[in-house]
């Protein structure tokens, strides 16, 4: 075992800080700008990245706290610190100071765009989350068995169950429903959803889909339980209402092919089809079928849409080549809900944006480096940074929420 002294100077996106040592740069998780640490080195194959492990602070950060969950914190041997809460021991205002710090670099550094949008960009807090430390806000937490049947979350870049007897993230309503109580021996993994409609439901490995409930201010939306839904108790609402101020609304052409691309269950286009003057002509694309067949009923009543079960990036190839001179006006007038994974939507999909003319893209995203990838990409090929907003929908974790427009010009 090698161990180091290590300044750490910033935070890097994914939640390790960063230190360097004879030149490399040092990856270390579980640590704050400022500190000294003592840390154990645990990757050192790469000439000029290394990852490490804490073992012990010498010089403590002001903004340091008691870790949020115990099983989680520095004090255990770092193969068996719980992942899932790297944020844990930082205290809430910080956390959301690094978010806007890393959101901000990441839109100057990967996309090379500047000026007062990004300057001014913060990730912003959700009403009542402070108030509750930052805690039990999920409404979906994957668990997983190790060979006793107990559950718990891997270790951080590991397979290795780590049983925990709580889950502070956990929504309350998850946390009372016995799941860690239960052994499930013989099992892989469990899943525990506290929908909004269908009270605390457990999904054990790949079990037959049912369908559930989820309510959305006054709005009832149908989906699967192993469809993806958000998992902060308040964000389906919050990214809804941030969309609809996303939107430039002299921009919104009702009959144009106006696209929800990885539309889910249909929540984003049920959100831009409510401000519709008329009823919206809106094609949502999903890759996820179980998810695609409950587009068209989240959405009914509200739009004339097309639900599509297809790779975003394929479906958009084949728009492109039918793109002709007696569609080519309402591809040049439409809007574009884009909210892709974690990796972003990629070069493939901006440049069938681009070569279908899209006037008005609406980008929600879970990364703020493909964020800054894809603007920087966007802005290549003719889009202009218009509206920018973020959100801290994952407290006490490195993630976080943004939503950008770009128009063509």
């Amino acid at each position: 075992m090698t161990t180091v002294e290590l300044e750490i100077t910033t935070m890097a996106h994914g939640g390790s800080g960063i230190g360097r040592l004879d030149g490399r740069v040092v990856f270390c998780p579980g640590v704050i700008p400022g500190e000294v640490v003592e840390v154990e080195l645990v990757e050192t194959s790469k000439k000029s990245l290394w990852r490490a492990q804490p073992i012990k602070l010498i010089s403590q950060s002001e903004h340091r706290v008691s870790h949020i969950w115990p099983e989680a914190d520095m004090s255990r041997t770092w193969q068996q610190r719980a992942g899932g809460a790297d944020y844990g021991h930082i205290a809430l205002r910080y956390q959301k100071e690094l978010k806007t710090s890393i959101l901000q670099d990441s839109l100057r550094r990967f996309g090379n765009l500047e000026g007062d949008l990004i300057d001014n960009a913060i990730v912003q807090g959700v009403p009542g989350d402070d108030e509750r430390g930052g805690l039990h806000w999920r409404t979906r937490v994957t668990l997983h068995a190790n060979e006793a049947g107990g559950l718990g979350p891997y270790a951080e870049r590991s397979r290795t169950v780590i049983p925990v007897t709580s889950l502070p993230l956990a929504s309350k309503a998850i946390g009372e429903s016995g799941v860690l109580e239960t052994l499930y021996k013989g099992s892989t993994t469990v899943r525990a959803l506290d929908t909004g409609g269908s009270g605390v439901r457990l999904v054990v490995d790949k079990q037959t889909p049912a369908d559930i409930v989820e309510q959305v201010g006054d709005v009832e939306f149908s989906l699967s339980d192993h469809s993806f839904w958000q998992v902060h108790q308040q964000a389906p609402a919050i990214l809804s209402a941030a969309v609809q101020r996303a939107l430039p609304p002299e921009r919104l052409v009702p009959s144009a092919e106006n696209l929800d691309l990885y539309s889910g269950v249909g929540l984003l286009g049920h959100a831009l089809a409510s401000v519709s003057p008329e009823r919206l002509n809106l094609t949502a694309v999903e890759s996820d079928e179980l998810a695609t067949k409950y587009v068209g009923k989240n959405l009914d009543g509200i739009a004339d849409v097309t639900a599509v079960n297809a790779q975003v990036h394929r479906w958009l190839e084949t728009a492109v080549q039918g793109v002709g001179p007696q569609n080519a006006d309402k591809w040049r007038e439409a809007t574009v809900i884009l909210d892709p994974p974690r990796s972003g939507a990629n070069t493939e999909v901006i440049s069938s944006l681009a070569d279908l003319g899209m006037s008005t893209i609406i980008y929600v995203a879970c990364d703020p480096v493909a964020l800054g990838r894809d603007a920087g990409l966007l802005a290549q090929v003719g889009y202009e940074l218009v509206f920018l907003e973020a959100w801290d929908l994952f407290p006490h974790t490195h993630h976080m929420e943004s939503i950008a427009t770009f128009i063509r010009i």
